[in-house]
């Protein structure tokens, strides 16, 4: 077993221990789909024109209101191309202090003047709280895909903001749950210019099922894997978007996102790989930042 397998897991194994027996859709694996919850989705943007946070209000089906942001990191004006990243899984995107959980720091702040673009990153509900309030959320599957949603339609509005002053390439990009966000977001809206995933696929729900992270997830839920296949995996729709504006990254040894597994939802779209796993791939600042100023410069 090399290193990048034996870190996915013994990482996967600490925070199940972690998390206790409240894990993953303890309390409900009810949903209604994606699409019905990006439909119901109502939210507003202000005019992005310079740097800043905005705190916003997102209402979402049955899920109530919920509490996503943006920030404008870098503003160059509306003729400069512009990247909109979304952040993995309990990051804390606007925490810039030394050992915060930012990948967008490590990506793009401490090498803002290598982008030739406006920046912006978007926080998913539920990640303005303590780790302990996020994973309560958590124990309802109907708050987990609410929360990729609202996200994938925050993107979606800031990118209706965005053209209505200019045409220059947006670029949607995330890291793991943002990865996900990035291909829904593809899936039912394609309004991007390019879209990134890091690390991420089309096959939600073999995440709980199949890979290393199902150690993450409810006995509850494990009772049901057609439910969570049918209600979380969404690569039908994403294969029915024929736009050639995808290029996804994946970490051969990730155990949690699989290779084998995920690569599937790339069919007919270059993925390039990197020698790593979820946690050491996550880690590699360079090589992502590498993958998404080559799509930057390319578009």
């Amino acid at each position: 077993m090399n290193k990048h397998i034996l870190l996915d897991n013994l990482t996967a194994n600490i925070g199940a221990l972690i998390s206790g027996r409240k894990k993953f859709f303890a309390e409900s694996i009810d949903s209604l789909s994606f699409e019905e919850l990006i439909r119901s989705t109502e939210l507003s943007v202000p005019v992005v024109n310079s740097e800043g946070t905005f705190e916003l209000e997102a209402t979402t089906g049955n899920t109530g209101t919920s509490d996503p942001a943006f920030r404008v990191e870098k503003w160059l004006g509306d003729d400069y191309p512009t990247i909109i990243y979304h952040h993995g899984n309990n990051e804390r995107p606007f925490d810039y202090r030394k050992r915060a959980k930012n990948s967008f720091m490590n990506i793009f702040v401490k090498a803002r003047d290598q982008f030739e673009a406006n920046l912006i990153v978007v926080r998913a509900p539920f990640h303005n709280g303590t780790l302990k309030e996020y994973q309560k959320k958590m124990w309802r599957l109907e708050n987990f895909m609410a929360m990729i949603s609202v996200s994938a339609t925050l993107n979606e509005s800031i990118i209706a903001a965005l053209r209505k002053k200019g045409n220059a390439a947006i670029i949607t990009c995330g890291i793991s749950l943002g990865g996900w966000v990035t291909n829904l977001h593809r899936s039912y809206y394609n309004s991007s210019t390019a879209y990134v995933p890091l690390m991420a696929g089309t096959f939600l729900g073999e995440l709980f099922i199949k890979s290393k992270y199902r150690k993450f997830a409810s006995e509850h839920a494990l009772q049901y894997p057609d439910s969570l296949r049918q209600l979380l995996n969404y690569h039908d729709d994403f294969s029915k978007v024929t736009t050639k504006n995808v290029y996804p990254l994946l970490a051969i040894y990730d155990q949690y996102i699989k290779y084998d597994v995920q690569k599937q939802s790339y069919e007919g779209h270059p993925v390039e790989t990197i020698e790593a796993g979820h946690v050491t791939g996550s880690l590699n600042n360079e090589a992502l930042k590498n993958h998404i100023l080559k799509v930057l410069i390319n578009h």
